[in-house]
């Protein structure tokens, strides 16, 4: 057989069983870890294991280790990629498995948003503080508006606003400034940041970052400033943020660096632990966004073993096939 058909059989066989075609639906909806699968499924955690483990045997299935974490998720390429989203595009959500699969896998759902929102709510007010664990917060501030430019930008959108700071940044060179946030204890904080600095033309929402009350082409900027690492779905942020953006607009993404430190899970709600460039560039062009600049900020010397690299990645809504290639630096 040829290796397509040989790749199909394969797939055809590792989907053939009731486990594990529960296990795309709830995978169809984001990463999940084996303890998450085996709460959703209600059953042992070696079955579910068993399972998995044929499922990634097949390719339907990927798998990646973020510190004590594995995390699951569907394939993204390849003829068995296909396959399971086509399974889990036909299953029938009423029937009552699965109608139970999806009620637990909104609870799983919910209990990560109570923690963050907890999070949130205890440290509010020295959110700008807890995000100084890295390089110093006026130099990516400095490197942000060099890679966002000088010119004057009509509508500029920031997911994830926290403090509203990123509104602050940009209030004298945009004409329209939203902000977009879960938390109303953050919204409450960057409205006061807001007020005081009498920034009439900004407004903050309370709205999902994977369903934003805007409308597509609307926003010349989109910023998503380390809030990615927070998300179950980053990658359907990302898809977000491309539907607002205007041919030609741009994204541009503030976050961590892959990194070791297991403590900011526990302690800081952090859902995954930074991202490689690599990762972010294939959310992109899954987004039908251009990488144009990516840009790595190490922390100080005396932090080296430490601390934490932030990366920048700077995007453009597609407008031609033209656009330069990105180019890939880090700062000393």
């Amino acid at each position: 057989m040829s290796d397509r058909l040989d790749e199909l059989v394969s797939s055809l066989k590792a989907l053939a069983e009731m486990t594990r075609v529960r296990i795309i639906l709830a995978l169809s909806r984001g990463e999940l870890n084996v303890t998450e699968l085996t709460y959703i499924l209600d059953q042992s955690q070696p079955r579910v294991s068993r399972h998995l483990k044929l499922m990634l045997d097949a390719g339907v299935i990927t798998r990646h280790k973020e510190g004590n974490w594995v995390l699951f998720r569907l394939g993204e390429t390849g003829v068995s990629a296909s396959l399971a989203n086509a399974v889990s595009a036909m299953l029938p959500l009423d029937e009552a498995i699965l109608a139970g699969d999806l009620r637990r896998l909104d609870e799983i759902r919910q209990r990560r948003a109570d923690a963050a929102a907890s999070y949130f709510a205890a440290n509010a007010g020295n959110w700008s503080k807890l995000r100084s664990l890295h390089v110093d917060e006026a130099k990516v501030e400095s490197r942000i508006q060099q890679l966002v430019g000088k010119d004057p930008i009509g509508t500029f959108v920031d997911l994830g606003t926290g403090t509203g700071r990123m509104l602050e940044l940009f209030q004298n060179q945009a004409k329209r400034l939203i902000g977009i946030d879960m938390s109303r204890e953050m919204l409450s904080y960057a409205r006061s940041n807001l007020a005081r600095q009498n920034a009439l033309h900004a407004q903050v929402r309370q709205a999902n970052l994977y369903a934003l009350p805007l409308e597509d082409d609307c926003a010349d900027v989109v910023m998503l400033h380390q809030v990615l690492h927070y998300l179950d779905s980053p990658d359907s942020a990302v898809r977000e943020a491309a539907r607002i953006l205007k041919p030609g607009g741009k994204l541009l993404i503030v976050d961590f660096a892959p990194h070791d430190f297991e403590n900011l899970r526990n302690e800081d709600a952090h859902r995954r632990l930074g991202f490689s460039a690599d990762q972010i560039e294939r959310w992109l062009g899954q987004a039908q966004l251009q990488p144009l600049k990516q840009e790595l900020l190490p922390p100080p010397g005396n932090l080296k073993t430490r601390g934490l690299t932030v990366t920048l990645v700077l995007a453009q809504a597609l407008k031609n096939q033209n656009l330069p290639r990105i180019e890939k630096t880090e700062a000393a």
